[in-house]
């Protein structure tokens, strides 16, 4: 009996690790949210910058091995009448990779872009799992980049293992290049589909400085890009972490598509 029971202990113990080694990435988002909300001095951009690059190595480590990742809690596609306050750090949790991590208000890791170029022709969209949302690619004419972006749904394009490029795009981001218009605070019009003539929504503002909105056309607010505030006067977090404010009723998901847009638009 001694013999069997420390056997079952032993198993037991075994699952308890296996457990516990499935859940690091989702606690290493739930630190990074707190390390945050908790900055007490100015030195605290280092210590995010520090801890992003232990974060970094971590993902990386699991990636490379092929061991399993646990999946974060992901917000739903539309809200369920709650304001959605996403931290997004202009860093990919990947070393060598350019792209953005977006931690929600529980500390999950909610959406990520990877990219291994500065510009690509496309950038792709995942939630915290790595399962592809959308895909952002500029528009071409003759071969040449237009001021206008075309988003698919789920992933497309050369890198994709089934190229769906044929797949029509769900959503047409121009940015507002008219120098005659009155209203200078314009930075892109959005269209469903890339025929529509008439605007869906505006995105007016200032994306360098991390202050724009996204407005319907009934001028009702939908998703506001911000600044992160520190609790302790005197820490400033830069414009590389930020807050995107959404909406109930708009969809989380696109709100960062069209940030990513945004991005590309005034690098």
């Amino acid at each position: 009996m001694p013999t069997s029971y420390s056997k079952q202990e032993k198993l037991w113990n075994l699952r308890d690790q296996r457990w516990k080694h499935t859940r690091v990435t989702s606690s290493y988002t739930q630190h990074a949210q707190h390390t945050i909300s908790k900055a007490k001095t100015t030195t605290a951009p280092l210590k995010m910058k520090f801890f992003l690059k232990s974060l970094s190595r971590s993902v990386h480590d699991q990636e490379h091995h092929h061991e399993p990742v646990a999946e974060a809690e992901v917000e739903t596609r539309i809200n369920d009448g709650k304001c959605t306050s996403l931290t997004v750090w202009r860093k990919s949790l990947l070393i060598s990779c350019n792209g953005f991590t977006v931690i929600n208000s529980c500390g999950g890791l909610v959406y990520r872009v990877d990219n291994y170029i500065d510009r690509p022709e496309e950038l792709i969209l995942m939630d915290g799992s790595g399962k592809p949302i959308f895909t952002v690619r500029r528009r071409k004419k003759l071969g040449v980049p237009v001021h206008s972006w075309l988003v698919y749904e789920g992933e497309v394009g050369n890198y994709c293992a089934k190229n769906k490029l044929s797949k029509k795009p769900i959503w047409c981001v121009r940015k507002n290049i008219n120098i005659l218009q009155t209203s200078h605070n314009v930075l892109a019009y959005v269209f469903r589909g890339s025929t529509d003539k008439r605007y869906s929504f505006v995105i007016e503002g200032s994306y360098t400085h991390r202050s724009c909105k996204v407005l319907g056309r009934s001028r009702k607010v939908l998703a506001e890009i911000t600044r992160k505030e520190a609790i302790v006067e005197g820490v400033s977090y830069g414009v590389e972490v930020f807050v995107l404010n959404v909406e109930p009723g708009f969809d989380p998901g696109f709100a960062m598509g069209l940030l990513l847009i945004l991005d590309q638009m005034f690098p």
